[in-house]
């Protein structure tokens, strides 16, 4: 496009690690928020003497209440991300997550402040959920838009490695932490992971301040609709929208069934397995994900992304049942290998998500109508799986049946949905001219 200047050839890159840095911030600020709701957070601002499963319950809700604002911050960072920039939209984003963890990790708890800090809690989760409901998208269009033709699925899954790096550095620390041993973890270390976010977002602003403009975005800018980004969507894509929610129930709230809910499950009364060991292997399951997830992504670019995701969904149905009854082994080498099967089988399920919903809508609606559909779908299946199948346990007599049909029912719908995905294609960037003499 004539007076702009050409692309640097390296952007590509550029443009995968930022998404992967900035994503991995996000998510771990979100995670270490979702760990600390299964093991602290019930005792710290929602103290009951009655039931422990009470605790845990009240918990978990208020970790729901970011979920429940994700769609709100996709469709305001959509908004603004389609209109005006996906970079300035990203900055945004990241400043707001990591000033809202940063402040967890200095609250009150209900013993000191009473009701007063379970409503900061809450009002601070809501500025996550906003935060985060318009990064996914944000970062996951610099990575795909950038990409050459051919490659677009391993570079989209740069901003999808983020949500494993950040789970592993968040289930990590806690790891780390509890060898503390005694209550140090309930009476202040909890903290420490909340407020090491501020030296994580100061990091990964200026990588991200680094990365070009998306030359998807630069191409169609001007000849964007001026109206506004949602009521185009709604218009002209809701039945894109619907299939896009339906096809991540697995990729979403399947995730936190099989971290956040099995943490709480597996170190509860009914199992008793010792929190480490379950932390260790949490962490370890991150790892291999956050390895096998450019592997079965570079597949995706060479099969087809959607085979990927569904042969990922069909290995999370299968491996369902016995990694809950496993558990009560409490076998530290079996608990170690079916969490981590469970989580390679994920990866294939999240992976190439980010180029397939990025690919699912025009590019100057894209931003909007692919964060309208991840963010709806993390409200409902994300937000509400770990409390759905914590009250499933609870009133089946605390057996893990209840949670192993609802995540095969998740990968039932998954499939059915991914099944009659249809993508667009990018119109092509201007190419970076040849040196002088070359």
């Amino acid at each position: 496009m004539d007076g702009q200047p050409p692309r640097r050839t390296g952007e590509p890159r550029r443009a995968a690690f930022a998404a992967f840095i900035g994503t991995t911030i996000e998510w771990y600020d979100f995670y270490v928020y979702a760990t600390a709701a299964a093991l602290v957070f019930g005792d710290l601002f929602f103290p009951t003497s009655t039931d422990p499963f009470a605790g845990v319950m009240a918990s978990f809700a208020t970790y729901a209440v970011g979920f429940l604002a994700r769609p709100l911050g996709g469709i305001v960072f959509g908004h603004f991300g389609d209109r005006v920039g996906r970079k300035s939209a990203l900055v945004v984003t990241l400043l707001m997550m990591g000033l809202a963890t940063f402040l967890v990790g200095v609250l009150p708890t209900y013993a000191s402040a009473g009701m007063l800090a379970p409503a900061l809690l809450v009002l601070l989760r809501i500025v996550q959920g906003l935060a985060v409901g318009g990064e996914w998208g944000g970062a996951a269009l610099m990575a795909v838009e950038h990409a050459p033709e051919g490659k677009k699925t391993f570079y989209g899954s740069f901003a999808q490695l983020g949500n494993s790096a950040g789970a592993l550095l968040a289930t990590g620390a806690f790891s780390l932490l509890n060898i503390l041993g005694g209550d140090t973890l309930r009476d202040w270390a909890w903290r420490l992971p909340f407020l090491a976010s501020a030296v994580l977002v100061l990091v990964g602003l200026l990588i991200r301040l680094k990365v070009e403009e998306s030359p998807v975005f630069e191409e169609t800018r001007r000849s964007a609709p001026a109206g506004l980004p949602i009521k185009e969507v709604l218009r002209t894509s809701w039945r894109t929208v619907l299939l896009g929610i339906g096809a991540l129930p697995v990729a979403i709230g399947g995730y936190y069934i099989t971290t956040t809910f099995l943490l709480a499950y597996a170190t509860g009364p009914g199992v008793g397995v010792e929190e480490q060991v379950v932390l260790n292997a949490l962490s370890f399951a991150a790892f291999l994900e956050l390895v096998a997830t450019l592997g079965v992504s570079w597949l995706g670019d060479r099969v087809g992304a959607r085979r990927v995701v569904i042969a990922g969904l069909v290995g999370v149905a299968v491996l369902a049942v016995p990694q809950f009854t496993l558990m009560s082994t409490r076998d530290t080498l079996l608990i170690f290998v079916i969490l981590g099967l469970m989580r390679l089988a994920m990866s294939a399920t999240y992976g190439p998500m980010a180029t397939i919903l990025a690919q699912m809508f025009r590019p100057d609606v894209r931003y909007t109508g692919m964060s309208l559909a991840y963010q709806v779908a993390d409200a409902v299946f994300g937000g509400l799986s770990p409390l759905a199948a914590t009250a499933l346990v609870a009133a089946y007599g605390g057996g893990p049946a209840p949670a192993i049909a609802l995540l095969i029912g998740m990968c039932l719908l998954s499939i059915g949905c991914v099944a009659f995905i249809r993508m667009h294609r990018d119109p092509a960037p201007r190419p970076v001219p040849a040196a002088p003499g070359s």
